[in-house]
């Protein structure tokens, strides 16, 4: 008999799970990292081409992606799952979406399961948008005359209207978000499983996109996973968080919680004393942006520590590569509080024109005048903007770089209730004067 729990039966159920790799196999890099990885587990150096942290979790020759995971989610939860970059979030939903398959343990699914796991997978590029949508909702078993019935919400949802009939592999990444999105949302199935792809699409959308996803938790009673780095929509829409670290659940339970134990391992790995970084070993890539241009070195300028007083000017040099021409490439400095939540945003600063190859340095000063002390997580987004005003990200660094601020002034802050910023004091002008 099938379990329940307060009347809803089980959605998904992992017992045991082991996702484990095989390292040095020819086809996982190039021949020139195969070369250099072999080389150096005969020297018994740290693998130069693996992610900073992932070392700690060889076996042997082998990696385990996932170590052990036993979860049971209900239907009609909406479960979050976080975990810094390399912590097995995308390596699960891929056990769940069949993509791949367990080592070891048990999957067991109780039924359909639509899934966004990474920008164009489902999708035949050579097919228009609403092929795409027939041949999605055929793998799921339903009738033509029952896709029929949702097309025009599907398209309507979506925003993409005008180029349903055009060949998705002419859309840009937002466009294909929105329809995919759109497609997993509306066709008949019991479980969504949504990675980080979400971040593509334009702020209005994402809203659209969660509140549909919350309703199909509470109103619908379809089972939701959704991975993010973003808390804020963590918060707004799941009601259960676990998270993963080194291919273990080190936490089930509620989403403050959870956020709040995330947040703690992620500064713990941090070191003040940092302040040099070679963006191209770091594991925080986002894989949804193009990478035809990327962020390769960031120093904090006149630094030994990355502490700053508040108020004080943070100077950065940042080299940027270029795999292809930009017309005028883009840089998006995103801050975000040690409780993961937006502080904001420097929106765009213009880089200017490459050449195809080019690598040119920069230097950026900003301050954060009015930021209240503590420790800051910064993103860092290259993009550039299309003569439609599309924007395109070309790189994004979901942690490029921390720094901690300091007060001079100590004022015991309530950060909950008070924000991450405090105004200047109001001038204050006497209108009566006493009697």
């Amino acid at each position: 008999m099938q379990e329940r729990k307060n009347d809803r039966p089980v959605a998904i159920r992992l017992s045991g799970v082991k996702k484990r790799y095989k390292l040095g196999q020819i086809g996982g890099a190039t021949l020139n990292e195969e070369l250099q990885s072999w080389w150096a587990r005969v020297r018994g150096k740290e693998d130069p081409n693996l992610p900073i942290g992932m070392d700690q979790r060889l076996v042997g020759k082998t990696f385990m992606a996932l170590n052990g995971i036993d979860l049971t989610v209900y239907q009609g939860e909406a479960l979050g799952i976080i975990g810094g970059n390399g912590a097995g979030k995308s390596t699960m939903l891929k056990l769940l979406s069949r993509v791949t398959a367990p080592t070891e343990g048990e999957i067991d699914i109780y039924g359909r399961i639509t899934s966004m796991l990474e920008v164009g997978t489902g999708f035949n590029g050579e097919m228009t948008g609403r092929e795409n949508i027939y041949m999605n909702g055929a793998i799921l078993g339903m009738t033509k005359a029952e896709i029929d019935e949702k097309m025009e919400q599907i398209i309507d949802f979506s925003e993409v209207r005008e180029f349903i009939d055009t060949p998705v592999k002419r859309y840009s990444s937002g466009m294909f978000v929105k329809l995919a999105f759109s497609v997993a949302a509306h066709l008949d199935s019991e479980i969504m499983i949504m990675d980080e792809v979400l971040a593509v699409g334009d702020m209005a959308f994402q809203k659209k996109c969660l509140d549909k996803m919350r309703s199909a938790a509470t109103v619908q009673g379809r089972t939701v996973l959704y991975v993010s780095h973003n808390m804020s929509t963590i918060r707004k829409l799941c009601d259960r968080c676990i998270v993963l670290d080194k291919g273990r659940i080190i936490f089930d339970g509620d989403v403050e919680e959870a956020i709040a134990i995330y947040s703690r391992n992620l500064y713990d790995q941090w070191s003040e004393e940092q302040t040099t970084f070679d963006l191209t070993k770091t594991a925080g890539r986002a894989v949804y942006a193009s990478h035809m241009a990327l962020l390769t070195r960031l120093e904090l300028l006149n630094k030994e520590r990355a502490i700053y007083s508040v108020g004080e000017p943070l100077q950065l040099r940042i080299q940027v590569e270029a795999k292809r021409a930009y017309p005028n490439l883009r840089l998006r400095m995103e801050i975000r509080y040690e409780d993961e939540t937006p502080v904001g945003t420097m929106p765009m600063v213009s880089l200017g024109a490459f050449q195809s190859g080019e690598t040119r340095d920069f230097t950026i000063t900003f301050s954060p005048a009015h930021l209240i002390e503590g420790k800051y997580r910064v993103v860092m987004v290259l993009f550039e903007i299309d003569e439609f005003g599309n924007s395109f990200d070309q790189d994004t660094l979901l942690n490029a770089f921390m720094f901690k601020l300091e007060a001079s002034e100590k004022i015991v802050w309530d950060q909950s209730n008070w924000g991450h910023i405090r105004f200047p004091d109001a001038g204050v002008t006497p209108l009566d004067q006493p009697k």
